[in-house]
């Protein structure tokens, strides 16, 4: 065997192309539960959420309440549409600029908390692949992808 074919086979490693649906899987599954428990977080004392959005968080271009109607209603929507796979690509997205806002506008506090800070940019780090990534195999997405390709293949 020459050393190209070699590299050739292990660079392929065609058997570890079947986990990549399962790590896609788990992947969405961490990602929403972080998002969505903060969303329950801040329905569970509106009040609270509020004043912290008033006085704590600093989001630029909104109003305190808009602010936290839009962060809260994206952690409780989008990781749904994330564990289903629905909108996969959309969802991780919006996921990526809730969190980049949330820094931004929380970076005063966060900058003295490098854990909180590394947690956040690991979940930008995560949300940018599954927006990069190909539909997986086990998504919504990728059902309906099918289903829409083999209507049109009928149709023509």
């Amino acid at each position: 065997m020459s050393r190209c074919s070699w590299f050739q086979r292990l660079a392929k490693a065609q058997s570890l192309d079947l986990l990549a649906p399962l790590a896609d899987l788990l992947l969405r599954l961490y990602l929403a539960k972080a998002f969505f428990l903060s969303g329950l977080t801040k329905i569970a004392d509106w009040e609270t959420t509020l004043a912290l959005f008033s006085d704590e968080y600093h989001v630029p271009l909104l109003s305190p309440y808009w602010a936290a109607i839009g962060g809260t209603v994206g952690e409780l929507v989008l990781p749904v549409l994330l564990v289903f796979g629905l909108f996969t690509r959309l969802s991780a997205v919006g996921l990526f600029a809730l969190n980049l806002v949330a820094v931004l506008s929380y970076y005063h506090v966060l900058k003295d908390i490098p854990a909180a800070l590394q947690d956040h940019q690991e979940w930008a780090l995560m949300l940018l692949v599954l927006a990069a990534r190909p539909l997986s195999r086990w998504s919504l997405d990728a059902v309906l992808f099918r289903r829409c390709d083999s209507t049109e293949r009928r149709n023509s």
